[in-house]
């Protein structure tokens, strides 16, 4: 006669006891996944804040160079109001950066800055070199703002209480007089190889 027999407990409870050791090494993988992609995802985060502050650096030595500009604009200004140089404005001096003609071929970044003769030079103090050029919105280098053949952009001057690039009014009135006016460019070169141009126009 055939009986019916239970499993015994103790085999229940090793097949339970065989499940849970088979599913670590699973887990174990899936963790090893997981940390390499966190530390991929880290690491581009790192990247990405390196790129950042590089940005951020390259913008303040950017505007570190335009208002060294400026100082070259301002350099410009002072040497057409010199009185010393009134009487040579009418002529080219490309050693100091003058020029007696606009040059309509004239383009910042195609000038060559690095000659000394062709433009002024002047230094911050914190590391931009500054340059400038002066030209005079006249069409013929040479000659005259009134003569039969220049065309010029002036400015008629009809008071005589004018002072306008450093003229003195007590001694030389400009009373119905013609100005010319100059297109001032100011290049400055920093650290990181920063470049800015300031360009102004003036009478």
């Amino acid at each position: 006669m055939m009986t019916n027999r239970l499993p015994r407990l103790s085999h229940l409870r090793r097949g339970r006891q065989c499940a849970p050791r088979r599913q670590q090494g699973l887990v174990l993988f899936i963790a090893l996944v997981v940390l390499v992609a966190m530390t991929l995802a880290g690491t581009a985060l790192l990247r990405q804040l390196g790129a950042g502050l590089g940005i951020i650096g390259n913008l303040s030595f950017k505007e570190n160079a335009t208002q060294a500009g400026d100082l070259g604009v301002e350099a410009a200004r002072l040497w057409l109001r010199d009185p010393a140089n009134l009487a040579v404005l009418t002529t080219t001096n490309a050693a100091q950066g003058y020029y007696s003609d606009w040059d309509t071929s004239f383009a910042p970044q195609a000038f060559v800055w690095s000659d000394a003769t062709a433009s002024a030079e002047i230094s911050d103090g914190a590391g931009n070199a500054v340059r400038y050029v002066i030209h005079r919105l006249c069409n013929i280098p040479n000659l005259g703002v009134t003569a039969a053949t220049q065309r010029c952009v002036t400015r008629n001057v009809e008071g005589s209480n004018s002072t306008k690039i450093g003229l003195d009014a007590t001694t030389t009135p400009l009373s119905n007089t013609v100005q010319p006016y100059f297109r001032l460019t100011a290049r400055a070169s920093g650290p990181r190889s920063t470049l800015s141009y300031v360009q102004v126009i003036m009478y």
